[in-house]
């Protein structure tokens, strides 16, 4: 009888730790969790150490090469070489409408 009760004792905090263990706030969910959050956390950080090689690598060749510095001076500030010609591509929809906005405007409320 005394061992039936005992048994009975401990499955039932058997259970109880059991319950505790699958489906309480710091139980398997929770790890789950984690291990989800740490995942996503590698993946951005990787993705930032690429991104921080990258940013090396063009402040080096901005400190020690020309050729990078040239290249940065004629996209972001239109240098142009000394033995160079400008050429400017004017696109096709400005050729297309002669007319200016102003006299445009006036054509439009006249008509």
């Amino acid at each position: 009888m005394v061992i039936r009760i005992v048994a009975a004792v401990l499955f039932a905090s058997l259970l109880a730790l059991q319950y505790g263990l699958w489906f309480s706030d710091s139980g398997m969910r929770e790890v789950r969790r984690l291990e989800l959050a740490i995942a996503s956390q590698v993946e951005e950080n990787s993705g930032l150490k690429e991104r921080n090689r990258t940013l090396a690598a063009e402040v080096r060749d901005l400190k020690e090469g020309l050729i990078a510095i040239e290249e940065r001076a004629r996209t972001d500030l239109g240098m142009v070489g000394v033995n160079e010609t400008f050429f400017q591509v004017v696109p096709p929809e400005s050729r297309t409408n002669p007319v200016p906005p102003k006299q445009r405007t006036a054509q439009a409320d006249a008509g």
